[in-house]
């Protein structure tokens, strides 16, 4: 019995892996790999339901470890999308106009600031920031941001493609 889990608990690793880096790479629009990685997934989902479910064990364990196999085949898949599916943050700053002690904070440490001034009704005039930046650099500017003006209206945005321009 503890084969048959444990092959099981494997094969559910494998294709529930391939299937959440897949969704993932299928959302960046990067798609000469995707039914390659759909026959894997399931094939190796055929195979591992077929053995739960013509396994001649009649115990918990078995839908336990399919349970078990599908869980921790999601977050595998989740850290190999990070690992290998570069992604690219823009980052949107609404701060009080002119504030170059931000501006210049920011760019001195290596990021591009667009800089558009924003119009409104109100009586104060706010510009708005606007730095795109690879993801794991993401929490580093945010932390930058919030130490020169704390009271920032900062919001971050998955960005699918990005043209021209530098990115730190």
């Amino acid at each position: 019995m503890l084969f048959v889990c444990l092959e099981i608990f494997l094969a559910r690793i494998v294709d529930v892996s391939i299937s959440t880096f897949r969704t993932m790479i299928m959302v960046r629009k990067r798609s000469f790999v995707i039914p390659i990685l759909a026959f894997f997934e399931v094939f190796v989902w055929f195979m591992a339901a077929r053995k739960a479910l013509n396994t001649e064990i009649d115990s918990l364990m078995i839908p336990i470890c399919y349970s078990l196999g599908y869980a921790t085949g999601t977050y595998i898949g989740g850290l190999l999308s990070k690992r290998f599916i570069k992604d690219v943050n823009s980052i949107e700053v609404t701060t009080k106009k002119n504030n170059y002690k931000l501006i210049d904070t920011l760019r001195n440490e290596g990021y591009a600031v667009s800089v558009l001034a924003l119009k409104d009704n109100y009586k104060d005039q706010k510009d708005l920031l606007i730095i795109s930046v690879k993801s794991k650099n993401t929490n580093e500017v945010i932390k930058l941001i919030k130490n020169v003006d704390n009271k920032a209206f900062i919001v971050v945005k998955d960005t699918r493609l990005v043209h021209n321009g530098y990115i730190k």
